[in-house]
């Protein structure tokens, strides 16, 4: 049996299988499939390590080229608006004519845009640097969720790889960065453009040598995969953005809380900053064996729920190391729901996955980011741990939206999401 045919007869069990966990699906069989899965995991890695490297490298155009607090954040909107807005739109393009090369030239022009900018003078020049970086960014995502979508059949397991790869490049971007730019300056960022060259030419020979294999899933994608749910999709995103808030708003000011709040060192602050962003990996790992043993949905309200409790315990902790533990819970149980959150989008938009990949992943980065100057007034009245506990509330949102949703294989059965709503004692 190939992986097309296991793929195939998993969508179609999914399509007649009950809610619930029963209808999950197991990890895949073949080796084969996650040797691919660990290809589009790194690949995604070295993506996302550019959306991190934006943070990271910002201050450092403050202070080696004098630009104010407005040229900044200038710098990080135009990152923000180049990856989050045009993801749908390419996602939409990647499902009308595949594009099966736009993930490998996404990453390429994310790392060379951002390398570049610390080669140029012109402030303008620089924007525009950043803006292409973003821009390749939001090329990669949609085209690389469908692939990995592919690679993974029907494991939440292992597509967690995929979304984890994303997790793990953010971390790794001011830990390698720092030192480098803390060294040499801002002209330093052109070190960083060999991964995503190499990248890109390893994503290339892969489609190479994968064409033949999608061919077949072209042509079963042509049949009807069943209907694309948008009611229970756009739910969906709303659990997202509430997700994508409470991520923006604790890495953002998560140090500021140790530094001010609880009078601790910048080594400490660091170290929280690590631990909330590790625990995202482990949590992103975690969510998709969550998601194959008890079901997408149980997955998704239960990171979410557990967020409230970790979030608390991080405001309220006292003194600078028990925060820490809190630190590290908030960031798996925040990111829990990512990959099954990108899997799920999927399955409720059967018939449009790059689509959905651009709008979960764009807005599990960046959505949140919109948030930001009214984060800004609010620390400003009641400083971070202020923020922090405003944050408490939003997750509850979340947990809210989250009961609207039904296992995709539910939805359509009956009323508007599913047989959730359907009345007890009828077939």
């Amino acid at each position: 049996m190939t992986l097309d045919d296991t793929a195939h007869r998993s969508a179609a069990g999914a399509a007649h299988a009950p809610p619930g966990p029963s209808a999950a699906a197991g990890p895949p069989e073949s080796g084969g499939v996650w040797r691919r899965m660990g290809l589009w995991g790194a690949a995604h890695a070295v993506d996302d390590f550019y959306q991190g490297l934006v943070p990271a490298v910002v201050p450092y155009f403050a202070l080696d080229r004098g630009y104010d607090y407005v040229a900044v954040g200038g710098l990080a909107m135009a990152a923000t608006v180049g990856s989050a807005v045009p993801q749908p739109f390419v996602g939409l393009a990647v499902d009308r004519w595949r594009l099966g090369g736009a993930a490998a030239l996404g990453v390429a022009l994310a790392g060379v845009g951002l390398g570049a900018a610390g080669l140029v003078s012109s402030y303008a020049a620089v924007w525009l640097l950043v803006l292409l970086s973003g821009l390749g960014v939001a090329m990669f995502h949609p085209a690389a969720g469908r692939s990995a979508r592919e690679a993974a059949g029907g494991s939440t397991t292992a597509m967690s790889v995929f979304a984890a790869g994303g997790s793990v490049g953010f971390f790794l971007a001011p830990v390698l960065a720092t030192p480098v730019l803390a060294a040499w300056g801002v002209r330093s960022t052109v070190l960083f453009v060999p991964p995503a060259l190499i990248t890109g030419w390893v994503l290339l020979r892969h489609r190479q040598r994968q064409r033949e294999r999608e061919r077949a899933v072209a042509t079963a994608a042509a049949a009807p995969a069943g209907p694309d749910r948008w009611p229970p999709f756009l739910v969906l995103t709303g659990v997202e953005v509430a997700r994508s808030v409470v991520f923006f708003g604790v890495s953002t000011f998560l140090e500021l809380h140790w530094l001010r709040d609880l009078h601790a060192s910048h080594a400490l602050a660091g170290a929280a900053l690590a631990g909330f962003l590790g625990g995202g990996v482990a949590g992103t790992l975690l969510g998709g064996r969550l998601a194959d043993r008890i079901g997408a949905v149980a997955a998704v309200r239960l990171g979410t729920a557990a967020t409230v409790p970790a979030l608390a315990g991080l405001c309220l902790a006292p003194g600078g190391l028990l925060p820490l533990l809190f630190a590290v819970l908030t960031g798996a149980a925040l990111n829990v729901p990512f990959a099954v959150m990108v899997k799920l989008g999927q399955d409720y938009l059967p018939g449009r996955p790059g689509t959905a990949a651009g709008v979960t992943l764009g807005l599990g980065v960046s959505a949140g980011g919109l948030c930001g100057p009214l984060l800004g007034l609010l620390a400003r009245a009641h400083g971070p741990q202020g923020v922090l506990a405003a944050l408490c509330a939003v997750p509850l949102l979340g947990l809210l939206l989250a009961y609207a949703l039904v296992e995709p294989g539910a939805a359509g059965r009956a009323g508007r999401f599913g047989g959730r709503f359907r009345p007890r004692g009828r077939a």
